[in-house]
């Protein structure tokens, strides 16, 4: 969803030059193994470039661990309600593939792509937190972390469960099996079926893009196997016959490693941006979840104002002597009411905004990773139907001098 020039007006002036537009400007490079054994873990060089006063600089790189984003993505997603909140990648619990190259490779690119929707969103990239881990030292974002409260506070695993009753609790309003107080607003409901629908789909394609890399994989495997299959036949020979197998396994090499390229291709630029769209759309489910807990605390203080007031009526008619202490109460209650709509109502506004926003880049990624599948695809084809038809010649006249 970033472009290769993240800046949030194009502009690719330098820095603190006078004439050049806002922009900020960041990218996740060399990643490095830190650690042994069970305390083994990547760090990421974070380079920040921007003319924005609020920063330190017009550059700073700082060192960040897979973590320090976790805080980040923690950070704003608690902070700024109604906002669809770009998801992380998530964590691998496979010890084999934590430290493979293609594994880490994959992470940075979904790391820097996480943090660059940050910074180039018009609210998040106001954000305080946002700014601590751009420029804080190393020392200051553990201390950071160390020191988070409440949700912050929990555990990886406490977090994943509470994302999962917000999920299951989404799902069972979506699905009818659970009749809580909720909206009756039909363009709501369609956003609704619309994003789980969205889910579903795009999980699909992104299971038989992962099938698509896998027999791309196999076959360059098996194409390699072959080919020095028919080297070997080739070496037995000696004569044209010879020479042809020779030329035909050294063709099937070079043919598995183009399909071994494109399979990489393929991953980079197919089956991840699928899977990153799935995830973002498990963020936006996140958001409705909070868009219903805020609507049930709108509804649940507005009827225990209402039988607060009734409550009140009634001391009046006595003239009780609680009457000044329910009088403080109600009135609390009606500022707590207050504070719940207008809370309800930003989320709605935001969320309104960030379905259109959504729906804008979902429609230029999703339109650039099928257009890099169909050109990597053809380019693939085109390589093999001119390998094979260079041999053809060399083959045919060694099938026609044994008649």
């Amino acid at each position: 969803m970033i472009t290769q020039q993240r800046s949030l007006s194009g502009s690719s002036q330098s820095p603190r030059s006078p004439s050049s537009q806002p922009f900020l400007s960041v990218s996740v490079t060399d990643p490095a193994k830190m650690g042994n054994g069970v305390q083994a873990y990547i760090s990421y060089k974070v380079i920040t470039k921007t003319n924005l006063p609020e920063y330190q600089g017009p550059e700073k790189i700082v060192i960040r661990r897979y973590s320090d984003f976790v805080w980040l993505h923690d950070r704003v997603f608690e902070k700024y309600k109604g906002i669809f909140i770009p998801p992380l990648p998530e964590k691998s619990t496979v010890e084999k593939f934590r430290f493979s190259a293609e594994f880490i490779e994959m992470r940075r690119q979904a790391l820097d792509i996480f943090v660059n929707r940050i910074a180039s969103h018009h609210e998040l990239q106001q954000s305080e937190d946002l700014r601590t881990f751009l420029q804080a030292d190393e020392q200051t974002m553990e201390r950071a972390r160390s020191q988070e409260t409440g949700i912050f506070k929990k555990k990886p695993a406490d977090l994943m469960q509470i994302f999962k009753d917000v999920q299951s609790k989404v799902s069972d309003m979506v699905l009818g099996k659970e009749k809580p107080v909720e909206e009756s607003n039909p363009e709501y409901e369609k956003l609704k079926h619309y994003i789980f629908e969205l889910e579903d789909h795009l999980a699909e394609a992104q299971k038989h893009a992962y099938r698509l890399v896998k027999r791309h994989r196999e076959l360059g495997q098996s194409l390699s196997d072959f080919g020095n299959a028919v080297k070997l036949l080739g070496a037995c020979e000696g004569n044209a016959l010879g020479k042809a197998f020779s030329e035909l396994g050294v063709k099937s090499e070079i043919l598995s490693i183009k399909l071994q390229k494109e399979a990489n291709h393929l991953l980079m630029n197919f089956e991840e941006p699928l899977k990153d769209y799935f995830r973002a759309v498990q963020s936006i489910k996140a958001t409705i979840g909070e868009r219903a807990s805020a609507f049930r605390q709108q509804c649940e203080l507005a009827e225990t104002i209402k039988l607060k007031e009734i409550d009140l009526n009634k001391l009046r008619l006595t003239r009780s002597e609680r009457m000044a202490d329910v009088e403080d109460e109600y009135e609390e209650l009606k500022a707590d009411g207050e504070e719940a709509t207008r809370r309800f109502e930003t989320i709605v506004r935001l969320m309104n905004e960030e379905i259109v926003r959504f729906q804008e880049q979902k429609t230029l990624d999703m339109g650039l990773a099928f257009h890099e599948f169909a050109k990597g695809q053809a380019r693939l084809a085109n390589a093999i139907a001119d390998g094979w038809r260079s041999l053809l010649p060399k083959l045919e006249a060694c099938s026609s001098s044994q008649h």
